[in-house]
């Protein structure tokens, strides 16, 4: 995690995530992360209800990658090694395949 403002950088080793989809309109889906991290890598104190949000096409192809505090954009962001995490688990089949649940048209 990058705080904005400071030079501290902490990387989060992620042991599981979940997912909540949903589909927003005919071109987005948005999926919210829980994470449980290992006792290494802990989140930083000042965030209260810390999650992300993941923007994807129909399709699946990442358009955005944010941290949130209580489900709204904080003063964090992610570093690209989590950022390489929350990828893999949003590639994986289980991920693409409910994303593609969603695709029918509304």
């Amino acid at each position: 995690m990058i705080k904005y403002g400071l030079n501290k950088v902490t990387e989060l080793r992620f042991k599981s995530m979940s997912a909540a989809i949903e589909r927003r309109d005919n071109q987005w889906v948005d999926i919210v992360l829980r994470f449980d991290v290992t006792e290494e890598t802990p989140v930083p104190d000042d965030l209260i209800d810390f999650s992300g949000l993941v923007i994807c096409t129909l399709g699946g192809a990442i358009a955005q990658i944010v941290p949130q505090d209580e489900d709204i954009d904080c003063e964090y962001q992610f570093t690209a090694f989590e950022k390489e995490q929350i990828k893999a688990f949003i590639e994986s089949e289980e991920i693409q395949r409910r994303i593609a649940n969603l695709s029918s048209p509304i």
